[in-house]
């Protein structure tokens, strides 16, 4: 069968897979699953029920939902009759939820349960263009998705006939979707993605994912983000068993439950695993600590080419394998066979110790404007090469630019930013080629990415510096949750450090260091001397000019929910160095004091 538009995906599985547990989710402390035949009757009736509405093809519908069957159904009934589906982000501010909703042009607002409903309801009634507001979840008093369904089993004779010739006049390049990118500085754009954009991403990565069709995959990572949408129509496509966990908060449980062949993840996700993981590790005592250290040693310096590994070290890798990290794949429920890695940067002692422990990260690269996949690392060396994002996928072309930015041309780019044809010529060049903003070369036949073009700065003494590098090396330690360096038109580098609280408590514990509160403790000489003694440690493998100089530490964990992060965990720059003025002013001798040290950045400034 052809896989030109999002709904061939369910077509195809009808015919190939019929699974009995197509999609499940974990609701009231239960697993509730629905079959493939099941699967296409919702959302065959969802298409009737937005035909009986009067909806055509072009108009659009926004959601703001957390991963479930129901988002599947809703999203195969809109792209079956040419509705464009345009999800949110659910810890977006009402501000820019409102922006999207008037901008889009959303009809209707699907959301998922009664905190969305009483958060954007209000929102939703100060845009003209947004008719009415329904829930997944039941809600007294509010519109019910499943109204629409009932309308569709009402009128399904009159629409049965009809709905097999709007769908083959649906094309390959018709609109499916509009993704609002987060927006790390500035307003959200519209990235307008086509049913080919999608697919032809689906057809690149099919035979690199190692998995069988009925194998189990599970599903956290929000669908509104364009990562895991097109991982979870690629997981669909191959047949297998999708679960969606019940919240970030409960993969490991989940894991437990579901055992599950592979997942996407983000990096942060890995490095709290292995933090967790040699966290455990700590904790032992005696032999089996010196084995415990000793395995993680082995890991650590571990090489993709088996060339590079000595007969020696092939014995030490398989007995580490045997007596510690043999635990790791019974943590991840036993049959794990692939972990996806996207939407930043995987540090490659994160890569390298994972393949060493036979738990292959698949990290890949793109963007929301390239659907997103441009290369991804597989399998064995040299399609699996730690610190790069692998090779470029067989439908795509890159080429690096004379400054060293990422260009990109293929069926996955982007049909342009909606309503915004000035912002879609600064990306798109008059021959066609994608302006990726990010920094990379082409090596030993993978993609290597160095930086983000916006991001580099110059330091007064000429010297460049690429921050995301410096702060994924300084991100390896236990003691650092969050970092941003910092340094345009000064003489140094220097950071303001979000410690890993956890980890930093128990070494107070350890070192009977007390403390009222974290704003007290990042204040301590005691902790302030650790954190120095930790930079010293890693300032002697950077370039001189990279170093850092001076630091300040932060009372507040850096979230997407309090403004630090975007959605997908990436740094909000322009934002932290606002907040963080007078701590930087502080640093680069602006001014001779911070005042009282617990406020500044509580006072916090508006996003």
């Amino acid at each position: 069968m052809r896989l030109e538009r999002n709904f061939d995906i369910l077509d195809h599985n009808i015919e190939s897979h019929n699974l009995d547990k197509a999609l499940s989710v974990k609701r009231h402390g239960q697993w509730e699953s629905f079959t493939t035949k099941q699967y296409k009757e919702y959302a065959d009736y969802f298409s009737y029920g937005l035909l009986e509405l009067g909806f055509k093809k072009g108009d659009k519908i926004l959601s703001i939902s957390n991963n479930r069957p129901e988002w599947n159904f809703a999203d195969m009934g809109m792209g079956q009759i040419g509705v464009v589906h345009v999800p949110v982000y659910p810890n977006l501010g009402n501000s820019e939820t409102q922006f999207v909703m008037e901008h889009s042009d959303a009809k209707v607002v699907l959301v998922s349960s009664a905190e969305f409903y009483l958060k954007f309801k209000p929102v939703a009634d100060q845009v003209k263009n947004v008719e009415k507001v329904y829930t997944y979840d039941n809600l007294d008093g509010a519109p019910h998705w499943s109204e629409i369904v009932e309308l569709g089993k009402q009128n399904k004779e009159k629409y049965e006939k009809e709905l097999p010739k709007i769908k083959d006049s649906i094309s390959k390049d018709d609109l499916l979707s509009i993704i609002y990118t987060s927006g790390t500085t500035g307003r959200p754009k519209g990235v307008m993605l086509t049913h080919d954009n999608f697919m032809s991403n689906v057809l690149a990565t099919e035979k690199l994912l190692p998995v069988l069709p009925k194998e189990r995959w599970l599903s956290f990572l929000p669908m509104c983000h364009v990562f895991e949408r097109m991982v979870n129509y690629l997981v669909q496509w191959l047949g297998l068993e999708v679960y969606y966990a019940e919240s970030i908060d409960t993969i490991g449980d989940n894991i437990a439950e579901v055992h599950p062949h592979g997942f996407a993840t983000v990096p942060r996700v890995l490095e709290k695993l292995y933090d967790k993981i040699t966290l455990k590790g700590k904790e032992l005592k005696g032999a089996t600590r010196s084995i415990f250290d000793w395995a993680l040693n082995v890991g650590l310096v571990y090489e993709d080419d088996p060339k590079k590994r000595s007969v020696v070290y092939n014995m030490k890798l398989g007995l580490a394998r045997k007596l510690v990290f043999s635990k790791w794949q019974e943590a991840l429920g036993g049959n794990m066979n692939v972990i996806i890695s996207g939407g930043a940067a995987l540090q490659p002692r994160l890569a390298r110790i994972f393949s060493a422990a036979g738990l292959k990260v698949a990290q890949g690269y793109g963007l929301t404007e390239t659907s997103p996949v441009i290369s991804v690392n597989y399998g064995d060396y040299p399609n699996m090469q730690a610190g790069s994002v692998g090779p470029i996928v067989f439908n795509v072309e890159v080429k690096i630019d004379e400054d060293g930015e990422i260009l990109m041309k293929g069926p996955n780019q982007m049909k342009g930013y909606y309503k915004d044809p000035e912002r879609t010529k600064e990306v798109i060049d008059e021959e066609g080629w994608f302006h990726t903003g990010d920094i990379g070369k082409i090596e030993n036949g993978a993609l290597w990415i160095t930086d983000r073009k916006k991001e580099i700065f110059k330091l007064s003494t000429g010297k460049y510096v690429a921050p995301q590098i410096v702060e994924n090396i300084f991100k390896e330690s236990p003691l650092i949750e969050q970092i941003l360096v910092v340094g345009e038109g000064e003489k140094f580098a220097a950071a303001i450090i979000s410690p890993n609280f956890h980890y930093l408590h128990g070494w107070c514990f350890k070192n009977n260091i007390k403390f009222r509160d974290n704003t007290d403790l990042i204040h301590n000489e005691k902790v302030r001397q650790r954190y120095q003694e930790e930079i010293d440690k890693i300032n002697p493998g950077l370039g001189r000019h990279r170093q850092i100089k001076k630091f300040e530490l932060t009372c507040r964990e850096w979230t997407p929910e309090t403004g630090e992060l975007s959605p997908t965990l990436k740094l909000k720059r322009n934002y932290l160095k606002k907040l963080y003025k007078i701590k930087l002013d502080h640093i680069y001798g602006y001014t001779d004091s911070m005042g009282d040290l617990g406020l500044p950045e509580e006072a916090v400034p508006s996003k």
